[in-house]
């Protein structure tokens, strides 16, 4: 597996994401799901250099022009419901891409120990097809992997792209670890090192689906 964190190096990128992070730029919800899917714009730039691309004639109205362009059929999905406004960011840039979406919640078994549900899949084939997973905060991996055992029923990829935006270190090590053996490239914007005993990420930035669409019950 290969792993890039774009957050290394200095771009406004990282402006984004600190302002995910600050408490009081949170408390503009539009601002806040601008910022992922502002976020999902740049990595689906950064991932597009990793398409496969061939010279193709474009007709203009004065002639014809050589463009080489990207050849990958992809499919972009998300884990619902913090995952929407990440997903559209790269829509917005990958727009040509067919979409999947799976719904994964924690079923709590007491106040700190809990399950991850796999409740809905609706997917096109991914068969042969560049599959780009996007889910803004990544606590254990947990999700990411039943996610993707869920959209496996759809298909078998030819390359995958994983896009979180934070992740704790214990989830890039799950990560690294159950996606052995498969051609996988892990995009991250920043990598924090604690998870709780309730599994948030610390310092992370709280919970991106209540942020970014108000509190469930």
């Amino acid at each position: 597996m290969k792993t890039v964190n774009l957050g290394d190096t200095n771009s406004i990128l990282n402006r984004f994401v600190s302002e995910l992070r600050d408490v009081n730029i949170q408390k503009d919800s539009l601002r806040f799901r601008r910022n992922i899917e502002r976020i999902g714009e740049i990595m689906a730039y950064e991932i597009s250099k990793d398409f496969s691309y061939s010279l193709k004639e474009i007709e203009s109205p004065l002639g014809t022009a050589m463009m080489n362009t990207p050849d990958d059929k992809v499919v972009l999905s998300t884990i619902l419901r913090a995952g929407l406004p990440y997903h559209h960011g790269f829509l917005n840039c990958i727009d040509h891409a067919e979409n999947a979406f799976v719904s994964a919640y924690r079923k709590y078994k007491d106040r700190l120990n809990f399950e991850i549900h796999i409740e809905y899949i609706a997917s096109p084939s991914i068969e042969g097809k560049t599959l780009i997973i996007t889910d803004p905060m990544l606590a254990t991996g947990s999700s990411m992997e039943l996610a993707y055992e869920a959209l496996l029923t759809k298909g078998m990829p030819s390359h995958v792209h994983i896009a979180s935006i934070i992740a704790s270190q214990k989830a890039v090590d799950y990560i690294i670890e159950r996606f052995k053996g498969i051609e996988v490239t892990f995009w991250i914007a920043a990598i924090d090192p604690i998870l709780d005993e309730h599994s948030y990420i610390v310092p992370g930035l709280g919970d991106a689906g209540d942020l970014s669409y108000g509190e469930k019950l």
